[in-house]
């Protein structure tokens, strides 16, 4: 019996490595593929697999779809749409990039690394803002309601499909801020994380509030700061037992129903944006028989 990647539902680790890659035009992908569902999978790793790939394959699985471009009032939201997403995770930097170099070395002669970032965790799950990092998460079995596909048959079932984003802060311009435009802006009090009831409508907390939806559009994110020579910022990840409950998130974040912005936007920006789903696992190794790759 097929079940989730154990990845998606474990804790946020201490430090991750996203791999994106895109496939090489006119290379034979099934026997690459093949190699990747050899591939020994624990919680360590998490794998998806973008829609170009699927549809180039000659399949399709129900409810995956490009990364969408959008805009707003004062915003880009782009599509980066990539072939294979790969999340490495641990508490060793250096385990971490030795696994991220075997799985680079495997898809090598197919598919072309387009995308590197390492994450961390700070402190106890904050964002380098400072605030806490995905208050509303589902937990226990709540979370594998939200994050995993049940019902849907052999092949899909334990399935997830996951949003992520590189998103790159403007640290100095929000802490310039005062406090209270701080908090407005998250909708939460810096000092205890109490949501404020105040807050103005562009507030983060309440454009996303998952509860505020219909149908309700709850995900788990799985999300961490990432910071190197070229900036820092947020890695957003976002798995769902559908991608409908983060589009529609992503959507008011944008002023798509109402020409109202989130406040992130003030001192923060997406450069990437793709669409995965990732497989369920059968006996350690990814189920690809969605795909017909035994």
């Amino acid at each position: 019996m097929s079940k989730p990647q154990a990845g998606i539902l474990a804790p946020v680790p201490s430090f991750s490595r996203y791999l994106e890659f895109r496939a090489v035009p006119d290379m034979d992908l099934r026997p690459v593929l093949g190699d990747l569902a050899t591939l020994s999978l624990d919680e360590e790793i998490v794998i998806g697999i973008g829609p170009g790939l699927v549809q180039g394959l000659g399949h399709s699985i129900a409810g995956l779809r490009p990364f969408p471009s959008l805009s707003g009032p004062g915003c880009e939201i782009p599509s980066t749409q990539a072939d294979i997403w790969c999340w490495i995770r641990g508490s060793d930097r250096g385990r971490i990039t030795h696994t991220a170099r075997a799985v680079s070395h495997l898809l090598g002669p197919a598919f072309r690394r387009e995308r590197l970032v390492d994450g961390f965790k700070y402190d106890q799950g904050l964002d380098l803002t400072g605030y806490v990092d995905g208050t509303e998460n589902p937990e226990g079995d709540a979370a594998i309601a939200a994050a995993i596909v049940e019902g849907a048959g052999a092949g899909l079932d334990g399935s997830s499909f996951v949003a992520t984003q590189q998103w790159v802060h403007d640290l100095a311009h929000f802490e310039g801020l005062p406090q209270d435009d701080r908090d407005n802006i998250i909708g939460r009090r810096q000092s205890d994380n109490q949501e404020l009831d105040d807050a103005p409508i562009s507030a983060h907390v309440k454009r996303t509030a998952q509860e505020s939806f219909s149908p309700e559009a709850f995900v788990l994110r799985r999300s961490l700061p990432w910071a190197d020579a070229s900036g820092e910022g947020l890695v957003f990840v976002a798995f769902g037992k559908s991608l409908d409950p983060f589009e529609a998130q992503l959507g008011r974040m944008t002023g798509q129903e109402d020409n109202v912005l989130d406040g992130l936007f003030r001192f923060s920006r997406p450069i990437s944006g793709s669409y995965f789903w990732c497989p369920p696992v059968s006996q350690g190794h990814l189920d690809l028989t969605a795909l017909k790759q035994d």
